[in-house]
């Protein structure tokens, strides 16, 4: 097997890990500030001084690196169109300054498909050659794996499970449109609609500087309004998997990211609801929902996954 360097590019810090046989167990891993607000240029320049540090002064021959990156992105030319966490980031050709500045063949995914790579080979979804990932965090990522193959789609855009239509007119989602599963399931989210019922005058033992941990926090010590607001976000994922598990009649579905920290008070709403508003029992049968094994590692394991296809 070649040599692997695998990165993790979020918008607040970068990781990578150096697999010299290009299996796990990393041999180095780092992790370090994107300084995401440096802009385009700076940021890749970090990147390649990571990539150099962790590969030392002489690479092992045929070294490859693979690099998870918020999209929308082409994982074939490697340009990323628009990263939300990456101000200034519009059609930046991430593969092409990599290869012009390490010499190395580079290879470039959607972190959040990749993760799904990633939890597919070494997590909660071995076993298996049908998932549905999401990632519900700041955001809501997903990827799908059909038939052992990541489903990237014609032009490579497919897997923006958090970009499913749950509530049309409802919440603007970070991409501008209204009543994505982000804008009403993502921690993002679950804090605005937390605040906002606070702005009403409803009882609650949450601080006015609602973040999504809180809420749950507080949720799960029996407060009204945020078990509200995690019921209401739990149905929204719940008919987001409903859809999920129409299209895709998956095998597991496999949910991620620290909203599922929250536990049964945002997840139960989510399993009730696929009980109840799937077409037929058949989809349900041997359906597993279970939550990520990697944590923060699915994008780096992804990305090593990524090096090693054809």
């Amino acid at each position: 097997m070649l040599p692997v360097v695998a990165v993790d590019l979020g918008g607040t810090n970068l990781r990578a890990a150096y697999f010299p046989t290009g299996q796990p167990p990393a041999e180095r891993t780092l992790r370090i500030p994107t300084h995401a607000d440096s802009g385009p240029q700076a940021v890749l320049a970090t990147m390649v001084e990571a990539i150099r540090d962790l590969t030392g002064p002489a690479p092992a021959p045929g070294l490859r690196v693979s690099v998870a990156a918020p999209g929308p992105l082409d994982p074939d030319s490697g340009v990323i169109f628009d990263a939300p966490n990456l101000p200034g980031w519009k059609n930046v050709p991430l593969r092409a300054h990599l290869e012009e500045k390490l010499g190395w063949v580079v290879r470039v995914g959607n972190d959040a498909n990749l993760a799904a790579l990633g939890e597919w080979r070494y997590g909660a979804g071995q076993a298996v050659d049908h998932l549905v990932y999401l990632t519900i965090s700041t955001g809501i990522g997903g990827g799908v794996i059909i038939g052992g193959r990541l489903l990237t789609g014609a032009t490579g855009l497919a897997g923006e499970l958090g970009h499913f239509p749950v509530r049309p007119g409802g919440p603007i989602c970070s991409c501008g449109k209204a009543g994505h599963l982000e804008a009403v399931a993502s921690g993002t989210a679950i804090a605005r609609r937390a605040r906002e019922l606070m702005q009403t005058g409803e009882k609650t033992t949450i601080q006015e500087a609602a973040d999504s941990e809180s809420v749950a926090s507080a949720a799960h010590q029996g407060d009204p309004l945020a078990r509200r607001v995690l019921n209401e976000a739990g149905e929204a994922l719940g008919l987001a998997l409903v859809g999920f598990v129409h299209v895709f009649n998956p095998q597991r579905i496999i949910l991620g990211g620290g909203v599922v920290r929250s536990g049964d008070v945002f997840l139960e709403p989510a399993r009730r609801v696929l009980r109840t508003e799937i077409m037929n029992p058949a989809f349900l049968e041997g359906l597993e929902v279970v939550t990520a094994a990697l944590g923060d590692d699915s994008g780096l394991m992804g990305a090593l996954v990524l090096a090693g296809m054809p």
